[in-house]
């Protein structure tokens, strides 16, 4: 990966200086670091980009807002907080998918990422949707189970005043890909923006997501259900930023682990100083079904003005016996007690994914994995 495989890639000259400056930053910045705090418990040392070769995100894409789907020279650029969105920002021929204001669309966009081995690729998606406007995206992730790669998305979404926009990630990767994703949303006047995450793959997966309130009276949602087996490790970092007035935001988020795989999840909901009249509430919950494996939960708060109301609340643990013990009471065996207990757990979460067509097709995965099936 290099300033030249940047300037190499197709569009127009803007974007080609762009995509090698940002290249040119990210070979002069160092890995992330556990000793930082955004990174702490993380596996990113495990990761080399030389061990891959870059190759173009090519998804097949289901569905169109029917509008020019080209970058826009005059559009904000969406920040890089770290070396893996700086070679996003590299090395991704974005996608973009625009409405026009009031403009409704009906059916889900769908984009199908394949991954394959030995390959590093960088998504990048923007969704710019106009004042009025509403829409639902879906991206999934997906390779073979001995696939050996790295994939690292960006999604950033742009929501005028009004707008609704709803936004899906499936993480359906093999065992051996690393992935690092970032997820980033700007919520304009009375919009409202959800982020949802299923992250059932990987080996080391990695999701980033914030969600700004620019506008006064803006919702944003950020909700994940993610489990691990074997040696996988989900890695969460969340961010809610209140900037306007009486704005709101709810995250839940629910994971299980077993075997010896972890997670680890910290989010931050930070209300500034002209924030007043807003609203923030941020929940995970994390079952751990095996004695070797291994949750972390670290919620923060930091507010700068009065006002306000927050909430956080954070669990680590076992399933609950008094639950197990009433199954069996009744005649189900421990096993499927268990099954109906975690596949329960999670149902809060999947009740409330951005498109319900795909919640009985996700909870099967679920139950796959809970029995031993890779997914």
């Amino acid at each position: 990966m290099t300033p030249d495989i940047a300037r190499a890639i197709p569009g127009p000259e803007w974007l080609r200086i762009r995509r090698v400056e940002a290249a040119e930053r990210a070979l002069s910045m160092p890995m992330p670091s556990t000793e930082e705090e955004m990174w702490r418990y993380s596996r990113v040392a495990e990761i080399d980009f030389a061990r891959y070769t870059y190759a173009a995100s090519a998804p097949t894409v289901t569905g169109s807002t029917g509008n020019p789907d080209g970058p826009d020279e005059q559009a904000p650029g969406a920040p890089s907080p770290d070396v893996f969105a700086e070679w996003n920002a590299a090395l991704s021929e974005p996608m973009v998918l625009r409405t026009r204001p009031g403009q409704l669309v009906d059916t889900a966009i769908v984009l199908e990422h394949s991954v394959l081995d030995g390959q590093a690729t960088f998504p990048r998606l923007v969704i710019d949707a106009a004042a009025d406007s509403e829409l639902t995206v879906v991206e999934r992730f997906r390779s073979a189970s001995d696939v050996n790669a790295l994939v690292s998305p960006l999604v950033e979404v742009r929501a005028g005043a009004g707008a609704r926009v709803r936004y899906l990630a499936v993480n359906e990767l093999g065992s051996s890909v690393m992935s690092v994703a970032h997820q980033l949303a700007w919520a304009g006047r009375d919009s409202t923006v959800t982020l949802a995450t299923i992250a059932l793959g990987g080996d080391y997966a990695r999701v980033r997501t914030e969600a700004v309130a620019t506008g006064q009276g803006s919702s944003t949602r950020q909700m994940a259900l993610y489990f691990a087996d074997g040696h996988q490790m989900h890695d969460f970092r969340t961010i809610q930023a209140h900037e306007a007035p009486r704005s709101q935001s709810n995250l839940l988020f629910k994971g299980a682990v077993k075997d010896t795989a972890r997670s680890v999840y910290t989010g931050l909901i930070r209300i500034a100083h002209d924030a007043k009249g807003s609203s923030a509430f941020q929940t995970n919950r994390n079952l751990t079904l095996s004695e070797g494996a291994w949750a972390e939960s670290v919620p923060n708060l930091d507010i700068d003005t009065n006002d306000v109301r927050c909430s956080h609340a954070s669990t680590v643990g076992p399933i609950d016996t008094e639950q197990r013990f009433y199954l069996e009471s009744r005649g189900v065996p421990p096993e499927v007690a268990e099954r109906l207990i975690v596949l329960g757990f999670f149902d809060e979460v999947l009740e409330q994914m951005p498109v319900p067509t795909l919640a009985s097709q996700l909870r099967a995965r679920v139950a796959a994995k809970l029995d031993g099936v890779a997914v």
